[in-house]
């Protein structure tokens, strides 16, 4: 028998050098690496040494008489065979990275399914084959966290390239735009994710104390068969700086299973800037799952510097997380020494097209930054996870969260398209928070349905919180395209003590920035079947002080017949906050504001001419003043109406108008006249609770109506409360046939 068909059995790779009667050609099979039995078992063929040959120790080993011994395993390797010693003492990764550098040349998967690790020094472990860690564990030493290197990398198949054709540059310029769904210039490019910029248009610019560097208008699309693009365009450009193409693989990456326990230390390079520690993914059609990441037993997060994430996601398409554990990290600690300097983050990226989460748990207290931070993130999917945050600092474009559970740092960001989040309950302050520095914008439309809100605290709450800085942001900022609200539980049993108010919609006082940037507003807002738990106190709506300075992106009008409006805001079955008094500011405390009680500048047809609808809502109490209003109440109890120098009707339907007011009112409780007229039919007026005692002599001052004297306005069926007819029977008045036939039938053009 030749030497080419022998098979030679060793204890150990550590044998093979041991050895000397190795001849060229024989197979040596050994039963594991340092000792039989210690999971490292391989093949090797012995070849002559030199050139490519040199021996490592690992998948090359030194035979003597200057031959070397080739692992040649063509089905899968494990960490094992490369001698990965699990003793706490050896840097693993050395090991560990060259293990996956031969899968790589190879084109095998990693199967390691058992066994602890340590990882010390080494960075930049590549992955590019399917990786299944099983019961896998590995323990990373944070002193040497490395500012760009990352631990594990999954490299994408193919470098992306600059595309430099002149006339495929004008087509683009041309064609990336709002709207824009197929780009047939774009169908030799099948399979790529497409970036295009401009570094010399700075949009994004961040308020506060950060940078203003801003970021350059940017898109990225994936490119379909005969050009189709995926990924909503949100810009248009006069001109790209750069076109850049990444090839994305036909086969998905798979890389599953494992447990990862981090030291928590504070980097060796004593540098206070983002460090990167976990797993980068740079390759589209990647799946990692079944994953569980934390602190090693018996440590603590002391770690100065913020982490990039344990997930880093860098300009991919179509990538799965699942079935994970991962964690935030502290950033507010108690002593203010402590306190990192910048946000730390469990999972974080950039340029992120078509990205699911699914059954992801990362929770924390109040001392943890949240899990997520990322910027630009198109087509983001959030299904099954409880996590302490979801966030995207810039640009989020098309965000769907179903049946998840959000901790107290909630959902903040800022972008456009379809914001739809259905079955979560969120805590904290705030459901969404729509990030102020940068502009709080979110231009598109926002959908709000069967969740459960629950404020953690006595602070004021809000259901979305839009609260911009009048700053410059090089970019139009506003309130959305349409919101809707519905099915709501606003749940106060972690807070039942709390007398704060919760805005559904929260806004800030002014509707133009100092530049002359009008904010836009929404065309359609819907509230409806909102309610409240674990305490008596309702809601409040929203304010729009400044109706004209918005930007409706289409026309309104008033022309004094008729009132054209440009958005429709419906209010049905919202529990309401019982209010009777003053806010802060000396006005009366409201539910609804649209106006004030100055006269308001309406800059041109694209201002908020607005058309509201209350249905089966008690104790409403609005302010119209000086807007161009149509109002619409039906079923409601109406605490008060304030509408001076209305524009438009208002038209009351089977409502019971009672006032609530902690003080004798000075002047008429409800100023209801309006140009287009005012309306009542199968209503009753009830006597007026002022200081919490019902008043019935008070209703003449209700502006709604005197008795046995004048009744404005339009009126149908009305009625007066039995608690105001029981009065005027004790004081002995009878009401006139006169005042009774307008009460039932009455003219606005009547005496």
């Amino acid at each position: 028998m030749s030497a080419v068909d022998t098979v030679c059995r060793l204890t150990s790779a550590s044998a093979l050098t041991a050895t000397q009667d190795l001849a060229l050609g024989v197979w040596v099979e050994t039963i594991g690496f340092h000792a039989p039995g210690d999971g490292g078992a391989a093949l090797y063929r012995i070849e002559a040494g030199g050139g490519n040959s040199e021996p490592n120790g690992m998948d090359i080993i030194a035979a003597g008489h200057g031959l070397v011994a080739h692992l040649v395993e063509p089905d899968a390797v494990n960490y094992r065979m490369f001698g990965a010693a699990g003793d706490a003492e050896q840097d693993d990764g050395v090991q560990i990275k060259r293990a996956h550098e031969y899968a790589n040349d190879h084109g095998i998967p990693v199967i390691n399914l058992s066994g602890e690790f340590w990882i010390k020094e080494t960075n930049d472990i590549p992955i590019r084959t399917n990786v299944h860690w099983g019961q896998t564990t590995f323990h990373i030493d944070e002193r040497h966290n490395d500012k760009t290197a990352h631990r594990f990398v999954v490299q994408n198949d193919r470098p992306a390239f600059g595309i430099q054709d002149v006339a495929l540059k004008a087509a683009l310029l041309e064609k990336v735009r709002p709207g824009v769904q197929i780009i047939p210039e774009l169908a030799d490019y099948a399979g790529h994710l497409i970036s295009v910029l401009d570094e010399a248009d700075r949009i994004g610019i961040r308020a506060g104390n950060y940078s203003k560097a801003g970021w350059a208008r940017e898109e990225f699309f994936y490119v379909e068969e005969e050009g189709r693009i995926i990924g909503d365009i949100a810009w248009a450009f006069s001109d790209f700086t750069s076109i850049t193409a990444k090839p994305c693989s036909d086969t998905y990456r798979i890389v599953e299973g494992g447990g990862f326990y981090f030291s928590g230390d504070t980097p060796g390079d004593n540098s206070v800037s983002y460090h990167a520690h976990g797993i980068e993914i740079e390759r589209s059609r990647t799946i990692v799952r079944e994953q569980w990441m934390g602190l090693e037993r018996g440590h603590s997060d002391d770690s100065m510097a913020p982490r990039k994430g344990l997930y880093v996601f860098n300009t991919v398409y179509d990538v799965t997380l699942e079935n994970v554990r991962a964690m935030p990290w502290e950033k507010n600690r108690t002593s203010e020494s402590r306190v990192l300097k910048a946000g730390t983050y469990g999972i974080g990226g950039r340029r992120m097209l078509n990205c699911l989460f699914r059954n992801l748990t990362a929770e924390g207290g109040w001392v943890a930054w949240g899990v997520f931070g990322t910027n630009l993130n198109k087509n983001f999917r959030v299904e099954n996870c409880r996590l302490n945050r979801i966030d995207v600092h810039f640009h989020c474009w098309n965000l769907y969260i179903t049946d998840c559970t959000i901790g107290f740092k909630g959902i903040s960001v800022t972008g456009g398209g379809d914001l739809f989040i259905e079955n979560t309950v969120c805590h904290g302050p705030t459901f969404v928070s729509f990030r102020p520095d940068y502009g709080s914008k979110w231009d598109g439309h926002i959908r709000i349905r069967g969740c459960t809100f629950k404020p953690s605290g006595d602070q004021p709450t809000s259901v979305l919180s839009y609260r911009p800085t009048n700053f410059d942001y090089q970019y139009p900022i506003g309130y959305a395209k349409s919101i809707t609200v519905s099915d709501m539980v606003i749940d106060y049993s972690a807070a039942p003590a709390s007398t704060a108010v919760c805005w559904v919609v929260q806004t800030v006082p002014f509707s133009k920035t100092d530049d002359g940037s009008r904010l836009f507003f929404p065309n359609h807002i819907t509230f409806q079947n909102i309610s409240v738990e674990g305490r008596d106190q309702g809601v409040r709506l929203l304010r729009i002080p400044q109706p004209g300075t918005h930007d409706m992106r289409k026309a309104g009008g008033y022309d004094g017949a008729l009132l054209s409006a440009n958005c429709d805001l419906v209010f049905d079955c919202v529990e309401l906050e019982r209010l009777t008094g003053k806010n802060e500011d000396g006005g009366d405390e409201v539910h609804l504001q649209i106006g004030g009680n100055e006269e308001i500048d309406y800059v041109d047809t694209r201002a908020l001419y607005a058309r509201v609808r209350f249905v089966d809502c008690d104790g409403v109490r609005v302010h119209l003043g000086n807007s161009f209003t149509n109002a619409f109440f039906e079923r409601c109890r109406v605490n008060t109406v304030a509408a001076p120098n209305a524009r438009g009707e208002l038209v009351f339907n089977d409502c019971r108008f009672q006032s609530e007011l902690d003080h004798e009112p000075e002047g008429a409780i409800n100023e209801v006249a309006s140009t287009l007229g005012t309306r009542f039919t199968n209503c009753t007026i009830h006597a007026p609770i002022i200081g919490g005692e019902a008043s019935p002599e008070s209703v003449d001052k209700t502006g709604l109506t005197e008795i046995n004297g004048l009744t404005a306005h339009y009126h149908t069926n009305t009625a007066l409360g039995n608690e105001v007819l029981s009065n005027l029977e004790t004081r002995k008045i009878q009401l006139t046939p006169e005042y009774m036939a307008h009460l039932k039938h009455h003219h606005a053009l009547e005496p």
